[in-house]
């Protein structure tokens, strides 16, 4: 081997030289792209970085803004001014008519109805014949009664004719004895026979008195013959007929009619408590008829108990209507207006303006644009207005529908003047 022969050197391909440096441009590039998106990302977290924690305290500021605002908040509120309740207690009860007066007619007098004069739905006035009764016995009763009576004064007339004739002998007789003309014996006889002629008479005479009293009671059942009317009314019953058989019993008479006074209604309410220390007779009643609604019936108070049921804590009230022309009928379901004085103060107040929590019934008073909240005791709920007898006083403005979260001592302006 030559060593020193010199060493060919071939020349390096044009396109190895192209190739060689391409590597290293590539690892530049993919470096160089990795940090512009590493910063990019980092430019990218810090702007929402900054983007939250801009918001949030964004958002804190505001909730301080409004926390701040509604701490220095005084709302507006609309209030009404409270109002003394009217001297009349206007109540208005059920009731239902009846008859100012009502009879039931029974038999006095017993026999056979021969006439019957009247029926349902007639009027009558006072004294009319409704019904006539034939009894021929009871005629033939009171002539035997009379002939009775005949012999008893008859016999009262001898009686008193013997009571003479004792008299003139003892008189003629008491100044002999006296003399001792005539025996003490003989006096003793015209005396006591005196006495005893004395007492026929009087035994005579009571036995007229008692035959008289009899033949009176006999008179009078032949006047129960003629049933006639006790009052101006109208026949509401009719349980007889021409031919039926009556029977004159105290407690078992035969029910005959029903007659009833309408020319003026009476009707009987119970007022509540709240309201009857007020009622007295002659304070004004209106009564109202569903069936009739163009139309009110005015009356007065006529009567009332002096003691309140107590059961149910009313007063029974009577109040008497005229009915001049029957437009009322007994048994109507209607309706009383009184107009009772009020005794006791009370004054009104939008319902708007009661507060019911856990405090109770309350309503807000603004004084000076300073709420106090005032419990209060409501009496009477009349819808858009309650009737309450404390804690308030006339002339307050209360606030109407106010917030839950109102409490007593919180400022407050007027938002509109006050309304009633």
């Amino acid at each position: 081997m030559n060593f020193n022969r010199p060493l060919k050197v071939e020349p390096t391909p044009e396109v190895d030289r192209e190739r060689d440096p391409a590597p290293v441009r590539h690892g530049r590039s993919r470096r160089w792209i990795g940090r512009t998106a590493g910063v990019a990302l980092g430019l990218i977290g810090a702007v929402a970085l900054a983007s939250g924690a801009w918001s949030h305290y964004a958002q804190y500021r505001q909730t301080m803004a409004t926390a701040e605002q509604r701490r220095d908040l005084v709302p507006g509120v609309r209030v009404a001014t409270v109002e003394p309740s009217d001297g009349i207690d206007v109540v208005n009860l059920p009731a239902t008519t009846s008859a100012f007066a009502s009879a039931n007619i029974f038999a006095r007098a017993s026999g056979y109805i021969a006439k019957r004069e009247v029926d349902i739905g007639d009027h009558v006035k006072e004294g009319q014949l409704l019904a006539e009764i034939v009894a021929p016995e009871l005629d033939h009763q009171i002539a035997q009664a009379e002939a009775t009576l005949g012999q008893l004064r008859s016999a009262l007339q001898q009686a008193q004719a013997n009571r003479e004739l004792a008299k003139v002998t003892w008189d003629r007789d008491k100044p002999l004895v006296e003399k001792g003309w005539l025996t003490a014996q003989q006096g003793t006889i015209d005396s006591q026979t005196l006495k005893a002629q004395e007492a026929a008479v009087s035994v005579a005479q009571a036995n007229v008195v008692a035959e008289e009293a009899q033949v009176q009671v006999l008179h009078q059942q032949k006047i129960y013959q003629h049933v006639v009317a006790p009052f101006d009314g109208v026949i509401t019953q009719r349980n007889v007929d021409v031919g039926s058989l009556l029977q004159a019993d105290a407690t078992s008479g035969t029910f005959m009619f029903t007659i009833m006074q309408s020319n003026v209604i009476r009707t009987q309410v119970f007022v509540p408590q709240d309201a009857a220390f007020g009622v007295r007779a002659g304070i004004d009643a209106i009564v109202h008829v569903p069936e009739l609604p163009d139309r009110t019936f005015p009356g007065k108070v006529t009567r009332i108990a002096d003691a309140l049921q107590p059961g149910s804590r009313t007063l029974l009230t009577e109040i008497d209507i005229p009915n001049p022309d029957g437009a009322l009928t007994p048994g109507i379901y209607c309706t009383i207006e009184l107009r009772i004085p009020r005794k006791t103060p009370s004054f009104k107040v939008s319902a708007d303006a009661i507060i019911f929590n856990q405090g109770g019934l309350q309503v807000a008073v603004v004084e000076n644009g300073v709420v106090h909240l005032h419990k209060v005791n409501v009496v009477r709920d009349l819808g858009q207005q309650v009737e309450i007898n404390s804690g308030v006083k006339a002339g307050d403005r209360v606030i109407l529908n106010p917030s839950v979260d109102l409490a007593d001592g919180n400022r407050v302006t007027l938002r509109t003047q006050a309304v009633s």
